[in-house]
Order: C-alpha cells, then structure tokens, then sequence
C-alpha cells in the first residue's frame, strides 16, 4: 500500500512538473513586424521614431513584437523580392518605408497581410489606395505629399536669391515620386519667369557629374528633391555644394545640421512615427481598410 501511494504521489510531481512547461507551450507567438526600406539602415534616426509609434501603441521590440528588416540600399529592383521574403516569413504587418516604391512592392506581394505605408506622393493617384479616407483593401500609411511642395522650395529660394535666373534640381531617376515634384517645380519656375537645371542622381557615382553641370550652367542655387535617399546622402551634397558655392534647400531638417542653407518641408521624423502607431493599433486588431490616410499637419522652415 506504502509503495503504491509513493508511486502515486511521485506520478502527481511528475505532472506538476510538466504542467508550466505544457502551458508557457500553448502561449501565442510573438508577432513579427517586416520593416521594408528602399534606402539603408543608416537612417536610424527615422527607425528610432518608428519604434517610438510602436511604443506608444503599447509594444516595444524584443518585449511583446518582433522586427524583421529588409532595406534595399536605393536599388529598387531589390524591393519585390525583399518584400516577398517578408510575405514568406508570416509577418503580421509589413511596413513599407521610405516612399511610393516601396509601398508598391509591398501591394504586390500580398493581398493578405496588412501593410502600413510612407509615401511622398498622392497615395490614390499612385493606385494604393481606393479614397484617402476610407482606403479599402490591406494598405493604409502616411502621405506627407512632398510632391506639392517643389513650388514654395523655389518660390523661398527666389526670394533669398531675387537675381538668380537659373536654380538646380536634383532627383532620384529611381524615385516614382519624382515626377509630380518635377512638374509642380517646372510650373512654379515657368510663372516665376526663371530657368531650371533638371540633374539627376540615383548612385553615389552620379553626384560629381551633377555638380559639375550645375557650375558649368552657371546654377544661382540648388534644390534637393524630397528622397529617402537623398536624405541618407546629404553630407555628400552639402559638401559639394559648399565646395561649389552653391546654395543647396532640402527637404529635410537634418540637411540644415549638414550645411544645408534653408530647409523646408513635412517633418518626416513625425510621418515615422505615425506609421509606427498605425502597426502598433493593426497589431491590435484595426483593419488598414477603416484607417484613413494621415496627412502632413507639421511643416518646417529652417535657415
């Protein structure tokens, strides 16, 4: 009776002891957000402001939710195949960073999973999205419509620089965005009665040749398209603008910190932050279809 009580009592040990492990088992996996970039990892501080959305919205990396990151280095041919990857890992949300084009890749890699986009363009004219209000689908995000901003960048310069007959304009040839801020620009240039530089740079290797045929047109000033990668490399073009002597507006504040000589534009750090929250409430069960586009509601002149 002694050995079958002892062997009952060490048979209920044994199930205690299993129980915790069979329970922590049963625990709901860890969500994992996919972070895609068209640009490079160097822009921490844009990710910083991204997680901080996260945060606010009650979940911090390593904690409660996972990242998966995947950045393109400005080669947008890259972008479907690391956003397929993502897809294929199971990602509960995929944030597509950095502009149209990554947005783009990401709505062709799932129809399933939500996405949370950054954009600088009209997110309906660029086919992401049905309405700005109620966008429809698996894709929402941030649209600073950088685009629309081209006219007053020139319009500011004008002012600093009323002789000037001839201002510079930089652009990625990569970025699809390109073109609306090229337009806007041609039309504010044409009613300003001046003359516009149309330069390209899509590699590091392009920036010299840029340059050179900003001095050799006889350029009064320069403006720098709103680029995620143009962003990345603004050491490089304020330093060739200032060996240049060639007054240089961007987009970005953190230009200003690189030499830049004005800045003007959306906040982008903010949009980073708004994308992030925007994951954090999909994770919390809102659809990207009932999420309205955010839009711009700060703007920042710097000089």
């Amino acid at each position: 009776m002694i050995d079958m009580r002892r062997r009952e009592f060490i048979a209920l040990l044994g199930g205690a002891a299993v129980w915790p492990v069979a329970a922590r088992a049963q625990q709901p996996a860890m969500p994992v957000v996919g972070y895609l970039n068209i640009a490079s990892a160097s822009q921490a501080y844009l990710l910083a402001t991204f997680l901080q959305g996260l945060n606010a919205e009650g979940y911090a990396e390593g904690r409660n939710v996972a990242l998966e990151y995947r950045f393109a280095n400005n080669q947008p041919d890259r972008l479907p195949a690391l956003a397929a990857d993502l897809v294929d890992r199971g990602v509960a949300v995929l944030a597509a960073t950095g502009g149209t084009v990554s947005a783009l890749a990401a709505k062709a890699a799932t129809t399933a999973i939500p996405v949370v986009f950054t954009t600088g363009d009209d997110p309906v004219r660029a086919g992401l999205v049905a309405s700005l209000n109620r966008p429809g689908g698996n894709l929402t995000g941030v649209s600073v419509f950088a685009a629309r901003l081209g006219a007053k960048r020139l319009g500011l310069l004008r002012e600093l620089l009323p002789a000037g007959a001839s201002f510079g304009f930089l652009v990625n040839p990569w970025n699809p965005d390109t073109e609306d801020e090229a337009n806007d620009v041609w039309e504010a240039a044409r009613a300003l009665g001046v003359d516009i530089i149309l330069v390209r740079a899509g590699t590091e290797v392009d920036f010299d040749a840029a340059f050179a045929t900003l001095v050799q047109q006889r350029a009064a000033a320069l403006i720098v398209a709103s680029d995620t990668y143009f962003d990345a490399q603004r050491d490089r073009i304020c330093a060739l603008a200032a060996r240049n002597l060639l007054p240089s507006m961007h987009s970005s504040r953190f230009a200003a910190e690189a030499g830049a000589v004005i800045c003007y534009g959306t906040s982008i750090p903010d949009v980073y932050r708004q994308a992030g929250g925007y994951v954090g409430r999909i994770l919390k069960g809102a659809k990207p279809a009932d999420l309205p586009i955010l839009l711009p509601t700060r703007f920042e002149l710097i000089h």
